[in-house]
């Protein structure tokens, strides 16, 4: 359970408007048919497959090849995230250890170390990985120190609601854990065949279908709409019932949009929590051409206004003329 306090999340939202009317200063230039910047009222869609890649490949310059100190747990008077095994087992198998590298599974940041191990980060509702200033001390729950004379010699996890998990893994559990029988191949790399064959042998609407980490791993409620929108294919069309054209477009949307959202640092939402290594605002946000936008007219058809329903209890962006219903 969470108190409400709004006096807080009113300073919290104007914060947040605030750091996004200064990133926007640099954002990519948009032609006449680019939606115009607008938060979002949803804020629990993120981090997904680009917000986690952002993450990581801020941090990945700074941590390869540093000796890691000490890993310690931030004074916090929230609910503690879940750590697993303890701190202080963590503590006395990875002290001493060297970053071999750094890379994503689908929604999760994970380290190798050198011992054959690896940090498992979920950052699951409003975890950061951070190397700068976090939005504020007070949601600070986990340091890594490290020793040289590096730009940044901290890595911090900063997580607002605390739903967020640390786990070092052992080259075995992390088979048994990340594994294929647990995730499907990674959104970004998968080919039109397989996508072609994964749909085949679901019934399931195909919004819902996205939404199934053993599916595709990396795509979350807020890029599912946006794909979607992309591929001009309606939410609910049975994902075992689409045509070869349909899972073509699905394909290269998937690269298309994901691919750009990455190169913008992800989607900040009406919330401000999310932010990339430095503690700053991502950009694609500004891009969203149906999520979030329930009754604006659609940017890309210019004729329909954009759709909210509710699949899988999750919001549903969609147009219905770009996004026709069939069969």
């Amino acid at each position: 359970m969470f108190a409400v306090n709004l006096s807080a999340t009113f300073a919290d939202f104007c914060s947040g408007l605030t750091a996004r009317l200064r990133s926007n200063r640099g954002t990519p230039h948009r032609d006449e048919t680019t939606p115009k910047p607008k938060p979002t009222g949803s804020a629990a869609a993120v981090p997904e497959l680009p917000e986690v890649e952002t993450m990581v490949r801020g941090v990945r310059p700074h941590l390869e090849g540093r000796r890691i100190l000490s890993v310690h747990r931030c004074r916090c008077a929230c609910k503690p995230i879940f750590i697993q095994p303890s701190l202080r087992t963590i503590c006395r198998r990875t002290a001493g250890t060297t970053v071999t590298r750094v890379r994503r599974v689908a929604k999760r940041v994970l380290l190798d170390v050198s011992s054959g191990e690896s940090f498992v980060i979920e950052p699951r509702m409003t975890g950061l990985m951070l190397l700068g200033q976090p939005p504020d001390r007070t949601h600070l729950r986990l340091q890594w120190r490290f020793d040289g004379n590096g730009q940044y010699n901290s890595l911090w996890f900063w997580d607002r609601r605390g739903l967020g998990t640390v786990r070092l893994f052992t080259a075995e559990q992390l088979a048994v854990e990340l594994g294929s029988q647990k995730l499907g191949p990674d959104a970004l790399e998968m080919t039109e065949d397989q996508w072609y064959r994964r749909c085949a042998k679901t019934s399931r609407a195909i919004k819902v279908a996205l939404l199934d980490q053993k599916l595709a791993g990396g795509i979350g409620n807020l890029y599912a709409s946006e794909i979607l929108h992309q591929a001009r294919i309606h939410p609910a069309h049975p994902a075992n019932e689409l045509g070869p054209q349909q899972v073509r477009r699905l394909a290269e949307s998937v690269r298309e949009v994901l691919t750009e959202a990455i190169r913008c640092e992800g989607s900040t939402l009406g919330d401000g929590t999310y932010r990339n290594a430095l503690n700053q605002d991502g950009n694609y946000q500004n891009m969203h051409r149906v999520y979030g936008r329930a009754d604006e007219i659609c940017p890309t058809c210019r004729k329909r206004r954009v759709r909210r329903i509710v699949q899988a209890q999750r919001s549903t962006f969609y147009c219905p003329s770009c996004q026709k219903r069939r069969g």
